[in-house]
C-alpha cells in the first residue's frame, strides 16, 4: 500500500468527485473563469447606477474589494488536475488535467480567462513544461505519449509515441532541446526534440518507484531525480551515466528544489522532513528540516535563493527559510491537500491548487522584505499557526496589538 505521495500518483489520475468538497473562498470570490467575467460586469453596472456613496454602502463596498485586491480571484475548475505552469514572460498560466486536456488562461487581478483548450492526450496529463523563450508548451502523462506544441497557433510541432513502457509521470527541460521524462516504475530518459524518431538519447532504470521530480542547474550537467523509493538519484548528462544514488530514505522523496543560484538543492518527503544537500554533493544531505506536521509535502516552490514555499497533506502553503533554518509561517489555506505549485514570471503571484478543485492565487511580494532572522516566540504551536500576510486568516496578537 502507497503513502501519501502514492496516493498523489494515483489521484492523478482518478478522483472520485464525491469525495470533492468546494468551499467558497473567505473574500467571495471562488467563481469559474466563465462567471467572473459576468460576476464584474454586473458588479461594475451596480457601483456605476448606486447613487450612496457612504463608506457603508454595498457599492463602496465593492470599490474597496476592487480596489484591495493584488492577486487573481480564486479559479474554481471542473476538471481535476495535476499541474500548474505559469507563462516564463506573459501573464498566462497551463493546467494539467486528468481528461487529458491542457488549458490555458490569462489572469490578472480582475479575473481569469480561459483563452485556449489543447485537447492533447488520450489519458490523464500529469506533467506540463513552457519553454524558457515561452513558444512551446511540452507535455507528457499517463498513456505514455510525449507532445510539443506551439502556444501561439495551437498546433502539435512533435508528438513521440509510446515514450515509455509504462505510464509517465514527470518531465524536465534541460536546455532548448533536450529535456527528460521520469516513469512510474522508476526510468529516466533523455530526448533531443531535434531527433524525428521516438528513441532517445539515453535511458536509465535505477529507481524502484515512480520518479516524482527532476532538476538541474545552469551547468547542464547532472539531472537530480527524486523517487517514490525513498532515493535521490543523479545522472551526469553529458557522460549519459550514473553518477551516484543515495541509500534508501524512510519516506518518499515527492519534490525538489534549487537555491543559493543553484549550489543548493532541497528535497521534499511524505512524512514532512526537507533535505538541504550542497550541489555536486548528492550521496548525503548536509542538512535536515524536521517536519511540523509529519504530514506528506507534496509540493514546493522557490520564492527567494533562500526561501521556499511548500504544500502538503495539512492543507496550507508554509514558507520556510533555508539559512538560517527558521519557519516563517502560513501563506495560504485551502479544504483539502494541496497538490501543486507555480510561480509566475515576476515572482510576485504563486498558484495553488487543491483537490477541492480550487486554483487559488497568493501575492507574495512581501517575502523581498520579510526578516527572516527574527525567529517567531511560542515554540511549535506558534509555528504551526503564524499566519503571513497574504493568508486568509489573521494572528489573534496582530488583534490585540491594536487596542
Amino acid at each position: 500500500m502507497k503513502s501519501n505521495m502514492g496516493f498523489l500518483k494515483d489521484g492523478r489520475d482518478e478522483i472520485d468527485d464525491d469525495e470533492i468538497h468546494v468551499s467558497d473562498d473567505d473574500d467571495g470570490e471562488e467563481v469559474s473563469s466563465e462567471e467572473s467575467s459576468d460576476t464584474d460586469s454586473s458588479d461594475a453596472d451596480f457601483v456605476e447606477n448606486s447613487s450612496d456613496d457612504s463608506e457603508d454602502s454595498p457599492s463602496a463596498i465593492l470599490k474597496s474589494k476592487e480596489i484591495q485586491r493584488n492577486h487573481p480571484p480564486t479559479l474554481s475548475i471542473e476538471d481535476t488536475i495535476a499541474d500548474i505552469c505559469f507563462h516564463p514572460s506573459n501573464d498566462l498560466f497551463a493546467t494539467a488535467g486528468l481528461t487529458g486536456d491542457v488549458l490555458i488562461y490569462k489572469y490578472s487581478n480582475e479575473a481569469n480567462e480561459l483563452v485556449s483548450t489543447l485537447e492533447l492526450h488520450e489519458k490523464a496529463c500529469r506533467d506540463i513544461e513552457f519553454s524558457e523563450d515561452g513558444t512551446m508548451l511540452y507535455s507528457t502523462g499517463k498513456d505514455k505519449t510525449i507532445m510539443i506544441s506551439d502556444v501561439e497557433t495551437e498546433k502539435l510541432i512533435h508528438i513521440f509515441d509510446n515514450a515509455h513502457e509504462h505510464p509517465v509521470y514527470c518531465i524536465a527541460l534541460v536546455d532548448d532541446n533536450l529535456f527528460a521524462t521520469g516513469d512510474d516504475e522508476g526510468t529516466v530518459k533523455l530526448w533531443d526534440r531535434r531527433q524525428k524518431s521516438n528513441t532517445p538519447i539515453f535511458a536509465l532504470k535505477e529507481m524502484d518507484d515512480f520518479v516524482s521530480s527532476m532538476v538541474t542547474n545552469d551547468e547542464k550537467k547532472f539531472l537530480v531525480c527524486a523517487s517514490g523509493d525513498g532515493t535521490l538519484t543523479t545522472l551526469n548528462i553529458r557522460g549519459k551515466k550514473l553518477h551516484v544514488r543515495t541509500e534508501d530514505y524512510p519516506e518518499e522523496f515527492t519534490c525538489l528544489g534549487l537555491f543559493k543560484h543553484g549550489r543548493k538543492i532541497l528535497v521534499g518527503g511524505s512524512k514532512g522532513n526537507l533535505y538541504l544537500y550542497n550541489w555536486g554533493e548528492f550521496g548525503l544531505h548536509s542538512d535536515e528540516i524536521p517536519s511540523l506536521t509529519k504530514k506528506s509535502i507534496n509540493c514546493m516552490i522557490p520564492i527567494t535563493e533562500n526561501i521556499v514555499i511548500t504544500g502538503g497533506e495539512d492543507k496550507v502553503l508554509r514558507a520556510t527559510s533555508l539559512f538560517p533554518n527558521r519557519q516563517l509561517g502560513i501563506v495560504g489555506q485551502h479544504e483539502l491537500s494541496v497538490e501543486c505549485l507555480d510561480i509566475c514570471n515576476d515572482g510576485t503571484i504563486i498558484a495553488s491548487y487543491s483537490y477541492d478543485n480550487c486554483i487559488k492565487f497568493w501575492n507574495v511580494s512581501y517575502f523581498e522584505t520579510l526578516n527572516v532572522t527574527k525567529p517567531l516566540k511560542g515554540g511549535k504551536q506558534k509555528q504551526l499557526k503564524h499566519n503571513l500576510p497574504s493568508s486568509k486568516s489573521e494572528n489573534a496578537s496582530d488583534f490585540f496589538a491594536d487596542l
